[in-house]
């Protein structure tokens, strides 16, 4: 699963790496250690082009009775997409990209689990695939949800854990988020393993487990 990130870049960051001026967010900070039922920035397309807003991190089907359920959709299986009745239609219709610029996991050691942070090779942002819906409770009150799509693990993750959140190649990501691409089939092939070579991961904090701490001091590698 994919249950904690990182985006500590700048919001100019962002709008310069997916090319856009369309930013709809009241606020936007470093986060250090992001957590589901958190509002946290996203892109979506729309017809002049992409916008970086915001979303909250576990989805509500629209046609759910309620959000009680909404941290139990925090992830998507790319391999079973097609069989959930939550995630069917959105493939099609609602994708789209989680910036991180890093992720979280622990590893299973004799001593108990290390939690990791994995990274690009080059600490560059990256694009997890998402699928979002909008959910309009008994009063009316809209509230737009995410979840984070996520794959068998490549030869890095393989040592670490048996899942990892799908990361867009950068080619493959207008593909993803075109709003006129309704080739299911073709969306499904994207969502892959990412090339290990590209990556790296390296020991942090056990403070990272209380979702209370956000700090920088979270990401940086400890000594083993």
């Amino acid at each position: 699963m994919c249950g904690r990130y990182t985006i500590t870049v700048t919001i100019e960051q962002l709008m310069i790496r997916y090319m856009t001026d369309d930013v709809a967010m009241a606020q936007y900070g470093p986060r250090y250690n992001v957590a589901p039922m958190q509002y946290i920035p996203a892109v979506i397309n729309t017809s002049s082009g992409n916008r970086i807003g915001q979303l909250r991190w576990g989805l509500v089907p629209s046609r759910a009775k309620d959000d009680k359920h909404a941290s139990k959709l925090i992830n998507a299986r790319a391999e079973t997409l097609l069989e959930k009745p939550s995630f069917k239609k959105l493939i099609s219709t609602r994708r789209c990209i989680i910036p991180a610029d890093g992720f979280y996991e622990w590893k299973k050691q004799d001593d108990g689990k290390q939690p990791m942070r994995i990274v690009m090779s080059d600490r560059s942002i990256f694009s997890m695939a998402g699928l979002y819906d909008i959910w309009v409770d008994a009063e009316g009150k809209k509230t737009s949800t995410c979840t984070i799509i996520t794959t068998t693990p490549n030869r890095l993750m393989e040592d670490i854990y048996d899942r990892m959140p799908v990361i867009l190649r950068p080619e493959d990501e207008a593909d993803w988020l075109g709003r006129n691409n309704n080739d299911v089939q073709s969306l499904l092939a994207l969502l892959k393993p990412y090339d290990a070579s590209k990556m790296s991961a390296y020991p942090v904090s056990s403070a990272v487990g209380n979702v209370r701490n956000d700090s920088k001091e979270l990401i940086e590698q400890l000594s083993m």
